[in-house]
């Protein structure tokens, strides 16, 4: 068998959490780096590589992105995270997470997963 097989190892891992404290410095850079104003917490962050690369703010729905890495996949993803969690209300009227699952088709309701295989 010729060539091989790409390893998992190679595969971008991309985290979607919470800003903790300590990330503070990070996303006073990654601010910085967008030319706007540090978010306002809680923050949900886009991680890739243990870099954060996009930032969303729960608490006025802004959203800081480094311009020197393609992230606008990242910060439509934490928009659509944080109109998935229930808890994240504030995000979700905001940021009009609801507005962007209705034109995709979703309802408020839950529904389960589809594995794909």
């Amino acid at each position: 068998m010729s060539g091989s097989a790409p390893s998992p190892l190679s595969i971008d891992a991309l985290m979607i959490r919470p800003a903790y404290p300590d990330d503070h410095a990070a996303l006073s850079r990654l601010a910085s780096l967008d030319s706007k104003r540090p978010l306002v917490a809680p923050t949900l962050v886009a991680e890739r590589d243990g870099r954060i690369l996009a930032a969303l703010s729960a608490a006025d729905g802004r959203a800081i992105a480094d311009p020197f890495a393609p992230t606008a996949d990242l910060v439509a993803l934490l928009r659509l995270h944080a109109a998935a969690d229930p808890s994240a209300a504030t995000i979700r009227s905001v940021a009009g997470g609801w507005e962007l699952l209705r034109r995709a088709g979703a309802t408020a309701r839950r529904r389960p997963a589809l594995a794909r295989g």
